[in-house]
């Protein structure tokens, strides 16, 4: 089995990092959130907007459970997938999983001019983010077989940090050996 999950919060670079990651391993990647925006033809802001959080997650949750079943994939998560003990417990069964950390400060720079995310639409999203990290980091920590940190570093040397502590069993088939 071939199967990589990225989680993280918002902003911390999982679709980003996981695009390349796949590509570089020959691998597919799936950007949980994109898919399922496809599947709903709606986006989440819409979703949660109509079925709040909990049928989000509820979505959220059905897919992750379809796609980790899946072989030779990069799943990028969606930054709240690990909030479900189903989705921890599913993500850790099924493959490797990379939890890709950025300090608070960090994830509000990447992500404060970006409205479709409905979690930071509060009167204060930089307050929201750190309350989101606090909440989150234990629980991803807890899934995480790898911990990369991507600061302020450049995409590839944060995937080139990810290759370099990969099991050689996920290394197989690479394109760049």
């Amino acid at each position: 089995m071939r199967r990589i999950f990225v989680v993280g919060m918002m902003g911390a670079g999982k679709s980003t990092v996981g695009k390349r990651l796949a590509a570089r391993l020959g691998l597919d990647f799936v950007d949980a959130d994109r898919e399922l925006e496809a599947r709903c033809g709606a986006g989440i802001p819409l979703i949660f907007d109509i079925e709040g959080e909990a049928g989000f997650r509820r979505r959220e949750a059905a897919l992750l459970d379809e796609l980790t079943q899946r072989d030779r994939i990069v799943v990028g998560t969606g930054g709240g997938a690990v909030l479900d003990p189903g989705n921890r417990a599913m993500l850790s069964a099924r493959g490797l999983v990379i939890y890709l950390r950025a300090t608070a400060h960090e994830l509000w720079t990447r992500t404060r001019r970006d409205r479709n995310r409905p979690l930071l639409q509060t009167p204060n999203p930089r307050e929201r983010i750190e309350q989101l990290v606090a909440e989150r980091d234990p629980l991803y920590r807890e899934v995480a077989g790898l911990i990369v940190d991507t600061g302020r570093q450049p995409v590839e040397h944060v995937v080139r940090a990810i290759l370099e502590r990969l099991p050689p069993e996920l290394l197989a088939e690479r394109s760049d050996a």
